[in-house]
């Protein structure tokens, strides 16, 4: 009795284009300012250099919005505006930086970092914002800060911290967080 040949095997996905996965690339962060500094005061610049440290960055990117420029202080305009501004920096930095995973960060109006005793922003207003917004989000509190995060000394000394290891611990929280949301 003849015996057919074994029969020629193919390859899964025979003649499918494979493309090889890309390194994930440092990422980028849009950093906003709040409502009453500029990028230039020296919070936005200690944080920003921070913020780059923290996640690894590639860049941070700050701006000031227009109500700002030419020298005179006023309020900011309404938040279409600024949305509309917003997304024109956006736009600017991924196309400077294609491929880079973007973060959007900022102080108070600019986006939110938080503070337990921040009298600014309610934590059950910024929850209620927070429901609404589609992408992931995370609030890390910063147990006895103010607006600017800056922790009481008697504070301080109760949990045996420095304003520094404070703003560490912040950091580490916002490291973490973007980790999380880079992993491929």
């Amino acid at each position: 009795m003849a015996t057919s040949p074994p029969p020629k095997r193919r390859r899964k996905n025979a003649g499918a284009k494979v493309t090889p996965s890309l390194p994930l690339l440092p990422p980028v962060v849009v950093f906003a300012h709040g409502a009453g500094a500029p990028s230039s005061s020296d919070w936005m610049i200690r944080w920003k250099e921070l913020l780059k440290n923290a996640v690894g960055a590639v860049e941070v990117v700050t701006f000031d919005y227009p109500y700002l420029c030419g020298g005179k202080k006023r309020a900011p305009p309404k938040a279409e505006k600024l949305v509309e501004f917003h997304k024109g920096i956006v736009k600017e930095t991924s196309e400077k930086y294609p491929r880079h995973p973007l973060i959007l960060a900022g102080k108070s109006m600019g986006s939110r970092q938080k503070g337990s005793k921040d009298g600014m922003c309610p934590l059950e207003k910024l929850q209620a914002v927070r429901k609404k917004i589609k992408c992931e989000t995370e609030l890390y509190v910063v147990d006895g800060g103010d607006h600017s995060l800056k922790v009481g000394k008697k504070h301080l000394q109760a949990n045996g911290l420095t304003q520094e290891e404070s703003e560490m611990n912040a950091l580490e929280a916002v490291g973490s967080f973007i980790s999380s949301c880079l992993k491929p």
